[in-house]
């Protein structure tokens, strides 16, 4: 009797940043974004690459300690909300607290983006990226937005995704994360540096 075929799986491809400035020692908080990024297996999370570790000019100016910051490219075969969900867990896991926006945080996880697709759609992806600084300081979204609205202006993430995906091509903008880093100043390019830890 022929054995019937195993179909192909699909998998989705999804870019997600790590953060940590849990203190003023870099190498606590580099130690914990990898302790984190070994702890997605323990969810059924596939890392297929990861970027070096980068220390990071906290944003805003003067909110707290410099950032740890590593980027993963994921293969899942989860939706983008459920992934959103496992890494809430994750966070939660190695304490992650929300006492405000942008404060101090253990260990923050942004889900970036999840292939070409756009969340909830264009005109509120829209909103959201061009929302005034002033308002992001005190608006957050109580949805998905996808791909992240703020990514195009942050070296913090486009240089280490740039080691993960550099021809991700924005859905929107049309620009690739390789186009998008090779345009940050000079300025916002020191701001981001390699970390060794050893």
């Amino acid at each position: 009797m022929p054995q019937a075929k195993n179909p192909q799986k699909t998998y989705t491809k999804a870019l997600v940043l790590l953060g940590s400035n849990v203190t003023f020692a870099l190498s606590d908080s580099a130690r914990l974004v990898r302790d984190a990024l070994n702890s997605f297996a323990d969810r059924g999370l596939r890392i297929t690459s990861n970027s070096r570790y980068y220390s990071t000019a906290c944003f805003p100016a003067g909110a707290g300690p410099d950032f740890i910051n590593v980027a993963a490219l994921l293969e899942v075969e989860i939706s983008a909300e459920i992934l959103l969900k496992k890494l809430h867990e994750i966070e939660d896991e190695f304490g992650r607290e929300r006492p405000s926006r942008w404060s101090q945080r253990t260990l923050d996880i942004d889900l970036i983006a999840y292939e070409e697709l756009v969340l909830p759609d264009r005109d509120a992806f829209s909103y959201w990226m061009n929302l005034p600084i002033e308002e992001q300081m005190k608006q957050a979204p109580e949805q998905l937005i996808l791909p992240h609205p703020r990514l195009q202006d942050r070296a913090f993430a486009l240089i280490p995704l740039a080691e993960v995906w550099p021809d991700w091509r924005h859905p929107v903008l049309g620009q690739t994360i390789k186009d998008m880093a090779d345009a940050l100043s000079d300025a916002a390019k020191s701001e981001v540096s390699p970390f060794e830890l050893t």
